[in-house]
Formats: C-alpha cells, structure tokens, sequence
C-alpha cells in the first residue's frame, strides 16, 4: 500500500488503479518537480516537502475527481502552486532582504510590483539542467556515502523511507535520520543548487558515479540478509544511470557505468535458482541472461570507448564494462577470453591502485596462467587493511587452494569467509564449499566466488 510519509504522519491509499497511478506519476516525476522547487526555493528539503504536500493532494483529491488527463503535469502544478505561496509568503515578510529566494534577488529589484510574471520566469528554466543539478547536491562529497546513497533514493528514486530501509536491512529511523541529517548538513554547508565549477565537476562526478553504483552493487549482490540479490535497486541504480547519460552524455564514465551496469543486471535471473540459491558466473544458464540488456550494454560501452578515445583512456568503470563485456560474448564458460580479461584487470589496477582489483585480478590470473598466479597475489594481500574483514579475501583464496589440491587449507579459508560474511544465501554456499572439500577431495573446478568490483 502505498504511503506518504510527510512531516511526521502517513496516509493510506485504498483504491488500487489510482494508487497505482499515483505511485507511478510519483515515481517517474518527483525528482524533477523536487528539482525545480530545489533551484527556486534554494533548499532541498522545503523543496521535498512541497512536492509532498502535492502528491497528498493527489492522494485526497483524484479517487474523487478522477485522474487528470496529464497527472504528471496536475502534480507540477499542485507543486508550483504551493512553492509560489512560499515565495509570495517570504515577499510579504521580508521584501527584499536577504530572506527571499536568491533566485529572484535581483529580478524583484526591478520587478517588485508584477511579483507573479517575476515567478513565472524563475520557473522558466530547462528541466534537463535541474535533474542533474539535483543529482550532484544529493551526492554532495560533504555528505558521508551512507547519507548520499539515502538521499539520491529518497529525491531521484521517489521511495519512501521504509523501502530504502528495507533495501539496505537498516531500521528505518536510521535511514529517516540520514536523510534528515543529510538536508541539515548541506544547509549548514550553504552547498549552492547549481552545476559545479568545470575544475570541480571531474570530482564531483566521481561521487555521483560511486553513489550510483553503490546502490547497483547492493542489488547485485546483497551484503547482508536472505536474499542474494535485490533486484529493485538494480533497477534503481539503472534508472538513475540512464537519466545521468541523458543529462552528461559527453562524460565517458557515466556510459562506462551504465554499460557496467546492464552488462551485470542481464544476469540477474540466472544468478539465483529455483529457492533462491546462488548460482554463480560459471554455473549459470547463459540462455537465461537478458539479450536487451546484453545489447543496451555494448551500446553504452561503445559510445564510452568513443568518447574516451578523445581523452585519456578508458576510466575505471568503462574498463569494468569492458570485462563484463568479454563475459557476455561468451556463450559457454569454456569460450572466456580470460587472457584478455587479466589484461583489462591489469589496466584497471594501474588506474585504481584497490586491493579489491587485486583480488579480482588475482582470480583473472588464475583463470588465464592456472591458480598458482593467482595465489601468489592473493598471499600478498593477506595483510592489507582494508581486506581486514572482507569475506571475499578468504573465500578466493580457499578456492584457489581447493583447485591446487590443498583440501584442508581450502576448508579453513571456506569456513573462515562463511563466518565473517553477514548474507545468508553467501554463507550457505560458502559453508558447502568447506563441506566440498572434505566430501570430494578428487573433483576440482574453476574459480566460482569472485569479489565485487
């Protein structure tokens, strides 16, 4: 059922086919109305609470009306209407001191007495420009990752507080309070709703990307809970991916990270079995990956490889793309370019310097020049802070140890990873593993349980 959750209270919505309008035009919609308010009002969360405000009326209003012809366009207006009773609020009270909206400084200087054609033309701006304005004040390098991550959700993905909980297994206060500390944080920082500088854009997209991403990798591969995927927030992430291509299409990364992303989502339905086990890369029913996504994502990494041609390369998200990419031409497991993929891990380990990419690399290596190339980089790992408590450092090295015979060590690291990993389905797989090895010490395979990259 869907609910509104505005300053403290919710409202049910009982009748189903304007409900499902409702979530629908909510969904598609809000970032860009919370963009525009955000632009005029210069605050985020007076903006939010507008466009709130609207979709109660929506809510109270259309079971008994009906549904407007264009909703999307009712549910702007119903915004607008509230976000001008601000502004005429703020013109009354404070004139023109430094209160009113900087957006209108200096048109009410010269405009005071037609304060309604001043409004109009701040409103008069491109949609396009506010939604990507929005996506780099909610991925604000001021705010912690955990913040960004809950406010991109909450202003471009339209969910509630409750559905960004339960997508991350975090009460739900918890997230309610990152998304209020959030807002009070870039208001604290006075964090201007505008397009960075261009000397800052590079950087700033950098966070944008990883925010986005972040959110994807969760979906993917979920961190914690019963699940092994999270299919919603892959969609999320894409959704959010697709719009920053369409606002940033000459930014190379951002069509390296699209391409990423649907390169990976395309195996959502073969990564889980019938009760929702894990199936794992070089198990799964390739018939099964989606072929619209597989071709969505040589789309996208074409168009980054051209644009990157005009600059310095290939970034570390088109590089990824690229691995992803060798996977998705092969048909069979047997058929995987895996020289070509340690080559591209190496590529991205000079561009990163992340033991994470190590770790990956260690696993390409294996696959390419046999399980001892890959151990030895694995071994050299081992004491690396930043793998202290990552469950994958262990589960790769006991399955290179598996696959050179080393059954007893194998186990160890299997039942090691099985116990610092928090995802259920994970820790099932990776405690057969162990079992495996005790069971069937005659039968090896290849790698199967790789890191997220």
């Amino acid at each position: 059922m869907l609910h509104v959750v505005l300053r403290g209270y919710w409202r049910p919505m009982s009748n189903p086919g304007v409900q499902r309008t409702v979530e629908a035009v909510w969904r598609m919609e809000s970032a860009r109305i919370i963009g525009t308010l955000a632009r005029v009002l210069r605050d985020v969360g007076l903006a939010e609470e507008l466009a709130q405000d609207a979709l109660v009326a929506a809510l109270e209003q259309w079971p008994a009306n009906g549904i407007p012809d264009n909703p999307a366009a009712w549910l702007t207006a119903a915004a607008k209407h509230r976000a001008v009773d601000v502004i005429r609020r703020r013109e009354l009270h404070a004139r023109k001191e430094d209160a009113l909206t900087y957006e209108f400084e200096n048109q009410l200087s010269d405009a005071a007495p037609d304060l309604d054609a001043a409004i109009e033309r701040a409103f008069d701006q491109p949609i396009p420009d506010d939604l990507l304005r929005l996506i780099f004040i909610a991925c604000h390098p001021v705010l912690s990752r955990e913040a960004r991550a809950a406010l991109t959700l909450r202003l471009l993905g339209g969910l509630t507080t409750d559905e960004i909980a339960r997508a991350f297994l975090v009460p739900e206060p918890t997230i309610a309070q990152r998304i209020v500390r959030a807002k009070r944080t870039l208001a604290e920082a006075r964090a201007p709703f505008e397009l960075p500088p261009a000397t800052e854009l590079s950087a700033r997209l950098g966070s944008v990307l990883e925010v986005i991403y972040l959110v994807f990798n969760e979906g993917y591969a979920a961190t914690a809970g019963a699940d092994w995927t999270r299919p919603a927030l892959c969609e999320e992430a894409l959704r959010l991916g697709r719009i920053l291509a369409e606002l940033a299409h000459a930014e190379p990364e951002v069509h390296g990270l699209v391409a990423l992303m649907e390169f990976q989502a395309s195996r959502l339905r073969a990564r889980v079995g019938p009760d929702g086990e894990p199936v794992l890369l070089l198990d799964q029913n390739r018939t099964r990956w989606d072929r619209l996504l597989l071709s969505r994502g040589f789309a996208a990494l074409a168009r980054a490889e051209g644009l990157a041609r005009r600059g310095d390369g290939l970034g570390p998200y088109a590089l990824q793309a690229a691995i992803a990419a060798c996977h998705a031409r092969a048909a069979t497991p047997g058929a995987t370019d895996w020289e070509r993929i340690a080559a591209l891990y190496d590529a991205l380990a000079q561009r990163t310097a992340s033991p994470v990419v190590e770790l990956n690399r260690a696993v390409a290596l294996a696959m390419a020049f046999g399980p001892a190339a890959g151990l030895e980089i694995v071994d050299a790992l081992r004491g690396e802070p930043q793998l202290t408590n990552y469950h994958l450092l262990p589960s790769v090295r006991g399955d290179l140890l598996y696959r050179l015979g080393r059954l007893d060590e194998a186990r160890a690291e299997f039942e090691r990873a099985a116990t610092m990993t928090r995802n259920l389905r994970e820790r099932s797989l990776l405690a057969r593993r162990a079992q495996e090895c005790a069971q069937r010490p005659g039968r090896t395979r290849g790698s199967s349980v790789a890191p997220k990259t």
